[in-house]
This record gives structure tokens, sequence and C-alpha cells, in this order.
């Protein structure tokens, strides 16, 4: 009896001992057929944004749900493995999908710390849970990612697990992968990173939002040690790597849609992107790489920054953009919620004044410096101290200001332009466009100057009427007078118009050279009665302009129409090139996720191809008549930037509303402009040469900074001739003047010079 009783109790012990385990395996039996295929493993092909990039290949910008860019696993660093291992599964390579070791581990330390604080998902199981699974926290789901990571682990090498694991997860700022959270993070790629940097990734993925640097600089901080500990521990990094990296300052780099200043010209690809592909623009990892030369691209952004900030400070400080009420306290965590409604702009940092006198003001800037102004810092904000100021323009404790370092990395007060500007810049001899600034602040303002904004040119649109004027017969010498004119409302196409110089003198009859040289608007005038507004209306058409935006009026010579800044880019490249007609274009080719070409441009190129729409002589003679603008004329400013093959023209509408410069070198076009949106006076003193010459100068001086000077060969049918003051032929004159070799003058007596005749047979050298 006493046997058959042990017996029966151990096969109850039995039974209850492999009842589970029975359970267990029909459990596995019957789920195991019903796990998901691991074909989205095998052939992983994630979401991967549209990609922008500057012909040398340097991102632009991107735009997709998802920030995520695929890396090999070969071509991860060692550095960037191991601080991953540290930090979720160092003994990765060792189990086979569940590591029992780190289970036991984890149950032991959650029982003696009196809660589930440590768990035991290794990399394998992360990798079924993000692929297939979802994150509730249930028996079940726990059950399928183990039987998962079993299957998982049958299929795949560690090696291509760690890789889907690299690329996949989920790390904070939209950024999926450990390459795309290197740049989103830091601004480089992975293999520029640091240890400390390595480490405060690899600690991101227990819990991306906790965790995240840019959001919570603490406590990513406290993670991060925490992997360097687990690292040193490992023997990853030896004793002195390990104290370097803990102490190691992190700059986070805060990334936005663009790392180039290029957001405008990024805008412009995703636009003509979607049009083509639709919504799978944002998923199937298009690449397009555009003309824009990062060069060119940084410098032209900081110019257009720098020349807007300074028209600004000349028209001085218009007093705090708003307030916030500090009565329930002034700390850090409470000041940058004040902030957080308050974008940035670039290096103009906002800020809360937490004290302020007549001589100093202490401030909090959004992102956690306490700043003190003094002195020179407070000079453009100077009378916004004063008590004697209207309280809402006064700088006062809860005033909400922008503050900027200089050029020696001191803060200084700023304000937010109200005035705006663009620039672009391209070849001329095949249109690539080299860069393109829209505005001042694209998160401020996304109406894109450069391709949207129809302004009135003013006088830098007056080289095409003198192009115009040399096609019938005039020449830079041709004498014109400079004298007032009174004209009635069938004539101007609007009203009676009496047209004035700019600074309202006249010089009399000079040379058409020296009319353009000093950018006289009366001798404008009297070549466009010559050759008439309508003839000049056609010719424009030319070089791209439309001829409805210019009516066949007199105000034509003094640039009434409307153009925007792309077109005169066009134009102005028409001269640079000799003559020919070359279409803008900034992509040059797209590539598909796998690197497959699907475009590629096919740009006509000057004198191969592209249409020639001016006499060669025409061009070369304009060309060296704008060189004399720039040498001394409206654009003498230019001059010292210490070279001798810059031309251009200046451009100021009336009552300077816009101001332009449109200047070019044999190998580059710029064309800058500045304005207010809602049209208004820049100031009775500003001009063409003073407000946008400066950006276009800022531009030039660093694309052109190596490269060698040109010279510009007189094309055939060219002849030099010398005349005297008067614009006549003299062999004895005292400078040389170029002509078309047909309207080469001959030596004649002087004659009295009048208005501009379009019915006279007389030789026009010889008329005016």
């Amino acid at each position: 009896m006493p046997s058959r009783r042990l017996t029966l109790i151990l096969l109850i012990c039995s039974a209850i001992i492999l009842l589970p385990v029975i359970l267990l395996g029909i459990a596995v039996v019957v789920t195991y057929p019903t796990l998901p295929s691991l074909e989205s493993l095998t052939d992983y092909h994630p979401k991967i944004p549209l990609r922008i990039y500057t012909q040398e290949g340097n991102l632009l910008g991107e735009y997709g749900e998802e920030r995520r860019a695929l890396v090999k696993i070969e071509d991860v660093p060692l550095l960037m493995k191991q601080a991953i291992l540290a930090a979720e599964d160092d003994r990765f390579y060792e189990h086979g999908g569940v590591d029992y070791v780190g289970v036991l581990r984890a149950a032991a330390s959650n029982f003696t710390s009196g809660g589930a604080k440590q768990g035991a998902s290794t990399i394998t199981m992360q990798v079924a849970r993000n692929f297939f699974l979802t994150k509730e926290k249930t028996l079940t789901r726990k059950f399928n990612e183990v039987l998962l990571s079993f299957k998982i682990e049958a299929a795949l090498s560690k090696d291509e697990i760690l890789q889907l694991y690299i690329n996949q997860i989920y790390l904070g700022q939209r950024a999926y992968g450990f390459a795309t959270a290197s740049q989103v993070y830091f601004g480089k790629p992975l293999a520029q990173l640091s240890i400390a940097e390595y480490a405060m990734l690899a600690g991101l993925p227990k819990a991306p939002s906790a965790y995240n640097p840019v959001v919570n600089p603490k406590r990513a901080k406290l993670r991060q040690l925490y992997v360097l500990r687990r690292m040193h521990e490992l023997s990853f990094i030896n004793d002195e790597s390990f104290q370097s990296a803990q102490t190691q300052p992190l700059n986070t780099h805060h990334l936005s849609n663009n790392t180039s200043q290029a957001d405008y010209l990024a805008e412009m690809v995703r636009s003509m992107m979607f049009e083509k592909f639709g919504d799978a623009t944002y998923t199937q990892g298009f690449k397009v790489y555009t003309t824009i030369r990062q060069l060119d691209q940084s410098a032209a952004y900081q110019a257009v920054r720098k020349g807007v900030l300074d028209y600004d400070r000349r028209h001085g400080y218009r007093g705090p953009e708003g307030f916030a009420d500090l009565t329930q306290g002034n700390s850090d965590e409470q000041l940058e919620e004040a902030l957080q409604d308050t974008a940035d702009s670039g290096d103009l940092i906002p800020a809360i004044v937490t004290a302020a006198s007549s001589r100093t003001v202490t401030a909090y800037a959004k992102g956690g410096e306490r700043i003190n102004l003094t002195a020179d810092a407070l000079r453009f904000a100077e009378r916004a101290l004063s008590n004697r100021t209207p309280l809402n323009q006064r700088i006062i404790v809860g005033s909400i200001i922008r503050v900027q370092k200089d050029e020696k990395g001191v803060w200084q007060v700023s304000q937010l332009p109200q005035v705006e500007a663009a620039f672009v810049s391209g070849d001329p001899q095949n249109g690539a466009i080299y860069s393109l600034i829209g505005g001042f602040d694209f998160n401020k303002n996304q109406f894109n100057h450069v391709i949207q904004a129809w302004r009135q040119p003013g006088s830098s649109f007056k080289p095409f009427i003198y192009s115009a004027a040399l096609e019938k017969g005039f020449t830079p010498a041709t004498v014109i007078n400079d004298a007032p004119l009174d004209f009635d409302a069938q004539q101007t196409g609007s009203e009676p118009w009496q047209p004035k110089n700019y600074d309202g003198t006249y010089d009399g009859p000079m040379r058409m050279r020296q009319a353009l040289i000093k950018s006289k608007n009366l001798v404008s005038i009297r070549i466009l009665q010559s050759i008439t507004p309508k003839y000049a209306q056609d010719y424009v058409t030319k070089f791209g302009f439309d001829a409805d935006k210019h009516p066949p009026y007199l105000t034509m010579a003094l640039g009434a129409g409307l153009v925007t800044p792309i077109q005169l880019l066009t134009g102005y490249s028409v001269f640079a090139s000799g003559g020919f007609k070359t279409s803008p274009y900034f992509i040059q080719r797209i590539e598909d996720d796998r690197g497959n070409v699907l475009s590629q441009a096919t740009p006509v190129v000057a004198g191969n191809g592209a249409e020639q729409v001016i006499d060669t002589r025409n061009a070369y003679t304009m060309v060296n008549m704008m060189q004399d603008v720039v040498k001394h004329g409206t654009g003498i400013r230019a001059m010292s930037l210490g070279r001798q093959d810059l031309a251009g023209k200046t451009g100021t509408t009336s009552d300077s509303i816009d101001a332009w410069f449109c200047g070019f070198q044999p190998t580059v076009v710029g064309i800058s402009w500045i304005g207010f949106d809602q049209p208004h006076s820049l100031g009775d003193r500003e001009t063409g040469g003073g407000a946008a010459l400066p950006i276009w100068m800022g531009y030039m001086e660093k694309v052109l900074k190596n490269a060698p000077e040109a010279t510009y060969t007189a094309p055939d049918g060219i002849v030099a001739v010398r005349i005297n003051d008067a614009g006549q032929r003299d062999d004895n004159g005292t400078r040389s003047e170029y002509f078309y070799q047909e309207n080469v003058p001959s030596a004649m007596p002087s004659v009295n010079p009048g208005d501009v005749t379009p019915q006279t047979d007389i030789i026009k050298d010889q008329l005016f």
C-alpha cells in the first residue's frame, strides 16, 4: 500500500510538472504556424523619406513621416555596435533569441528592488516586437515575441538581425535608426561620433522621449553615463576613454527639415517631386541631387541675413516683440516654457528680460543660457531703455527680445526684421542654379521671392533697353542730352509725367556709356523714344521677360514693368554668356532608393545648343559698359572686392520701394533684391547700391575668393576707335570706344547736341 500511494503521488506530481510543459508544447505547435512571415525582414523596405542634396552630396533637406537612413552592418563603427550591446543586450552573440541568464538577472534585480525596473528583452525580441507586434504588456504578446525571436534567429544571422535593429529602432525626433539619429542629434555621420556620443545614442531605445538629449538633457546625461559604465565593465573601452567620455560636453544639434539654409529651394524640389510621384514622394527613398553648390548656398544665406540685418539696424530698434508674465516665478523651466511659442530665426534667439536698467539688461535666452548685456551690446536698443519711451516699446522685466552673437561671440540685442530680401545665382553658360534664398526666414514667411515676387526692376532694367539701342545703331559713344522732359498721359499710358534723375540734377549732353554709368533716367527715356517702346517691348522678350508685364510706354525705360529675380538671372546670363539664352534649372538627377537614375538633366550650353538671342558683339559691348558701372559708377562699392572682371547694374525704383543689384563675372551671375512684401519706401537714402549691392558683394567675395580673374575677349566685328570727349572719332582722342564694324564713324566736325529724333537720317553718333 505505501508503495502504491507513493507511486500515485509521484504520478500526480509528474502530471502537475509535465502539464504546463505539455500545454506549452501544444501552444507552440498551435501558434508557431500562425506567426507572421519573415518576408518583411528578409526583404526589408522601410519608409524612406525624400532626400535633397547639393551637387557635392551634402544633405539640403528631407521630407517624410519618418527620418530614416539605411546603413549596412559593416559600415557601422565598432564602438557604436558595442555601445548598443552594452545598453541593450551584451550577450546578443551568445544566446539564441532569448537570454535566460538575462531573464534570471532581471528577475533577481526586480525582486530585490521591489518592482519591475529591469527588463530582459533581447535585441532579437525587440526586432520581433518592432516589426510584427504591438507594445501592449500581455502574456500573449510576450509569448508571440519569444516564438518570433526563435524564428528570426533560425532564419537570419546575428549580424543581419543587428543590422535590422540598427536601422529600424525609433530614437526620437522622428528619427528611425542610428545613422539618422546621428545626423539629427549631432549633425554628423556615425563614423565621426565620439565615444560619448555613441553612448548617448545607445541610451535612447529604452525611452526615446525620456532620454532625448535635446528635450531632456539632464536625464539623457544620466542614461549616457550608465551606458559608458556598462561599456567599461565589458572592456569595450579602457579607463582613460571612460574617464574622458564622462566629462565630454555634448553639443546636440536640433535638426530642422533643412541643414544648409536651403528651405526655399528644398520646397521647390519637394513640390516638383510631389507633382511627379504623388504620395510615394515621401516613402520611396527618392534622392534628388540639385545644382546647388554648398559654398554658394552658405555664402548667399549669410549675405542675405547680414544685408537685411544691417538695413534693419540703420532704421532703428522698434521695441520688444512680446511680454511674459513673470509673477509666478522665473526659474529656467518657467522661462523656457514662456518661450516655447516664440520661434527661433536662425541665430536670432528669443530671450526674456529678467532685470533691466538704463545700462544693463539680464536675460534668459531660449535654450538655457542666462546672459548679461551692457555697453555696446545695448547701443542698438538704447532708446528702449529710457523711461521716456512709450511702455510698449520699452525693455522692461518680462520683455521678450531677440539676442544674437556678433563675430566675436558676444551677445547683442537684435530684432526680427520686417523687410524681405532674395538672392539667386547661377551659371550663365548652362543655367544651373548655384544658390537660392527666397526670403529672410522660411519658417516666418514661405513666400518665395525668387520665383513668386513680381517687382519693378527700376534701373536694373536699363541694360536691356541699351542693348536694344545698340541694335538700332546706337553706340557707347552716342551723345544724348540729359535734360528735363515733360509727358502727357497719352505718352505714358497712365498720367502726366515729369521724370527726374535720382539726384535731381541734369548734366546735359553725355555719351551713352556715361549715362549708364551714372544711371541717368532722362537719357534712358530719350533712348527709348528713339527706338520706340514697341520695339523695346518685343526686344526684351529675347531675354526671357514677358511682354505683357512691360507695356510699351516710356516708363519702361526706368524699369516700371514687372519681373522676378529668376527672370533677371536669365536676362543677365545672356550678357555674361556672350548672347546665349540658357534656361535656369535646379535638379541634376533623381535616383531611387537603390541608386538607379530615374531622371538626368541635359541642359543646353552656350555655344553648344543654346539659342543665341543677341549678337555676340552686343553682349560684349554691354558687358564692357557694365564693367564701367562697377569701376566708376553706381556699383563702385564692388571694387572693394579687388577684381577687375565684375560687371553689373544697380536698380532703385520710385520712392525707393525696391532695391536691386544684378551683376556677374563670366562664371557666375547673381541677383540681389530687397524690399517690403507690402510695398512701401525703404527710406529716402536707400538705393540699390546701398541696400542690395552689399548682399551681392557678400556672396561674390566668398565664391570668387580663389577664382582666377577672367578676361573678356572682343569678338570678331568689334572695332576699338579713338574718340574725343564729345564722343566723336578722333585719332588723337583721349579714350577708346567700341563700335560694330559697320557702325564705325568717320572723323567729322562737332555738331550741336539735341534731343533724340527717331526720324532723323543723320548718323546718331553725330546728332546728340
